[in-house]
C-alpha cells in the first residue's frame, strides 16, 4: 500500500467523511435530548407548584378541612 496512491487517499477521505457525519448525527441527537430535558425541567419548575397546590387542596378536601 503506497501512501501516494490516489485511490487509497480517496478511500480514506471518504471513510473519514462518513465517520464525521455519523459523529455529528450522534452529537446533534444528544444536544436535542439535552434541550428537551431542559425545557421539560423548566416547565416542571414553572407549573409544578400549581400541581402541588391542587393536590394539597384535594387532600384537604378529603380530610374534611373544606
Amino acid at each position: 500500500m503506497n501512501t501516494d496512491d490516489p485511490l487509497q487517499q480517496n478511500i480514506r477521505r471518504s471513510v473519514a467523511h462518513h465517520a464525521l457525519k455519523q459523529i455529528r448525527g450522534i452529537v446533534e441527537h444528544e444536544n436535542a435530548d439535552d434541550a428537551f430535558k431542559a425545557r421539560a425541567l423548566s416547565r416542571l419548575l414553572r407549573y409544578g407548584w400549581l400541581l402541588l397546590l391542587a393536590m394539597a387542596l384535594l387532600f384537604a378536601r378529603y380530610l374534611g378541612v373544606f
